[in-house]
């Protein structure tokens, strides 16, 4: 009899235990250990992050057989979605922009930063060359011949003249919620801009680049926040205008120095390493360059392309590069698919 009570009571722990087994590994939550069924991938709104995503994307369903999805919105939405793991990869994580909340995350382990997909890019306020050269081509004389530094834009408040508000000029900021906003709010002060300038604040990346485009075909002024690796910077002749060399003790207080050297990286959520180790280790080879993207978007530029046409494009022009970041076989699955 003790050893049929024995007996019993044993298969009885077995039996729950197989049970509790079942219900962790059948769903595909957030915590560490379980499996992911869909990978969701942020946007925080500018094309190269699309069109990096649309390059995982293709990757990571044909290649590994997940689903994926994207969810866009501000950096800081976006961001705090890696962290709380609503978000599982982040493409294009500008890590100087975002230095603080990025340290933190990295330090508290909510996020871990699997690879640097590009280093060698430029932010700032930029104006068409031609404002300060001119264009003998297009018959444009030069307006600010004299323009060299951030500085100096509020000397030439007649030459970036605000339509809304003659007799003062106007300054393209970044859109509202961008993490570098508020960088350029502070140059404003620490410059002295608002003494003859304004301080405007588009909708969107969009807005600044309709700004831009009907200006330059133009041929008039314009000054404003933009940044490489873009179609902006690859198809149209700007300069970026200077400012002291960058100090971080003096970045850190006041900002007036040109942006930080910026480390874009991709970065995913804690738990993804053992949800979809496959997919960490392609993502911990993935690695471009300004060039490289800025090929893509002036292929979505030419063409009026879609990110997702864009990256196909790219991955038929580059086998080479991306079939490196995977194994044999899953580049053989992938390029089927291309």
């Amino acid at each position: 009899m003790k050893k049929l009570i024995i007996l019993i009571s044993a298969t009885i722990l077995v039996v729950l235990s197989a049970c509790g087994d079942s219900g962790e590994s059948g769903d595909s939550g957030s915590e560490a250990g379980e499996g992911i069924d869909t990978i969701v991938l942020s946007d925080a709104g500018w094309d190269s992050n699309r069109v990096h995503n649309s390059i995982a994307q293709k990757i990571i369903e044909e290649g590994y057989g997940y689903d994926t999805d994207v969810t866009a919105g501000t950096t800081a939405a976006t961001f705090q979605g890696l962290v709380e793991g609503d978000i599982n990869v982040y493409m294009e994580a500008w890590t100087d922009n975002i230095k603080e909340i990025y340290t933190e995350a990295i330090e508290a382990g909510d996020i871990e930063e699997v690879s640097t997909n590009f280093d060698d890019n430029n932010q700032g306020l930029y104006v068409p060359t031609y404002v300060i050269e001119g264009d003998e081509e297009r018959g444009i004389e030069p307006m600010a011949p004299d323009l060299q530094t951030v500085e100096d834009l509020k000397d030439y408040p007649e030459v970036f003249e605000d339509p809304e508000d003659p007799g003062r000029g106007r300054v393209v900021n970044a859109p509202s919620g961008w993490a570098v906003q508020e960088a350029i709010d502070a140059k404003f002060d620490i410059y002295g801009l608002e003494e003859t300038m304004n301080n405007f604040m588009p909708g969107s990346d969009a807005a600044i680049v309709a700004d831009l485009t009907d200006a330059y075909n133009a041929g008039e002024a314009w000054v404003g926040y933009y940044w490489s690796p873009t179609a902006v910077t690859a198809t149209m002749d700007l300069t970026l205008l200077e400012e002291p060399e960058y100090d971080e003790a003096e970045w850190e207080e006041t900002k007036a120095t040109e942006f930080p050297p910026n480390d874009v990286t991709v970065a995913v959520h804690k738990d993804l390493p053992d949800q979809a180790p496959d997919v960490v280790e392609f993502l911990s080879n993935y690695e471009t360059n300004s060039e490289l993207t800025e090929e893509a978007l002036t292929y979505m530029d030419e063409n009026d392309a879609s990110p997702e046409e864009a990256a196909d494009w790219w991955m038929n022009e580059h086998e080479d590069i991306w079939t490196s970041w995977v194994s044999e076989d899953v580049a053989e699955t992938v390029k089927e698919a291309l």
